[in-house]
């Protein structure tokens, strides 16, 4: 018989990816429509996606089975609201160190969930998320990781602060770029997964 608590938990299953995707979609607005991406503005946006995407992530570790998943889960959880919260205490930290802690942050976590979304290969959609998900967030890494420290070069007919394309604005626009795909793409699966029909359980013996 199926466990009591089974048809709730299958049923707000597409909360946590909506709730992931509302901070990484307003953050990826911020982002586009404010001209300073400089590396305070890096810190604070990515230190408020840290904590509050970490908490949704935590939360929906917390309401899975009990086992290796769930282990994981919480730890991509508390790296990422650690990774936001060192954002927000340091604000001036400087760019070499934004670069690092969102290298830092993107390859660990993306690493976990590339792995969990890998594992659950078969069980439906979630899977497909999390890899998605993990795959971009490790690009991320590697894009960020990637940027010279002391680029400044002219823009031609894109417009930046004097017209110097700097890696702050590479680091913070990517962020940016992260937050607008990872979000509409949670949003969309989340959403897909409210309106899928769910099995019929009436009539299933003990």
């Amino acid at each position: 018989m199926p466990h009591p608590t089974a048809e709730p938990v299958i049923a707000a299953a597409w909360l946590v990816p909506v709730a992931r995707a509302v901070p990484a979609i307003a953050l990826a607005g911020v982002v586009t429509f404010t001209p300073d991406h400089s590396a305070p503005v890096g810190f604070v946006t990515f230190g408020l996606f840290g904590v509050i995407a970490g908490l949704v992530v935590l939360v929906g570790a917390l309401r899975g089975a009990p086992g290796v998943e769930r282990a994981l889960g919480i730890a991509q959880a508390v790296i990422t609201v650690v990774a936001g919260v060192v954002a927000l205490l340091l604000v001036q930290g400087g760019l070499p160190f934004l670069i690092f802690l969102v290298t830092a942050f993107a390859a660990s976590t993306g690493a976990i969930e590339l792995y969990l979304g890998v594992r659950a290969r078969g069980r439906g959609s979630g899977s497909r998320d999390r890899v998605f998900a993990g795959g971009l967030t490790v690009l991320l890494a590697i894009g960020v990781l990637l940027v010279p420290p002391g680029l400044a070069q002219p823009l031609g007919g894109i417009e930046a602060v004097s017209g110097v394309l700097t890696a702050s604005v590479v680091v913070v626009g990517s962020l940016g770029a992260y937050w607008a795909i990872l979000g509409v793409y949670l949003a969309i699966a989340g959403l897909s997964l409210k309106w899928a029909p769910r099995p019929e359980t009436a009539g299933t013996g003990a």
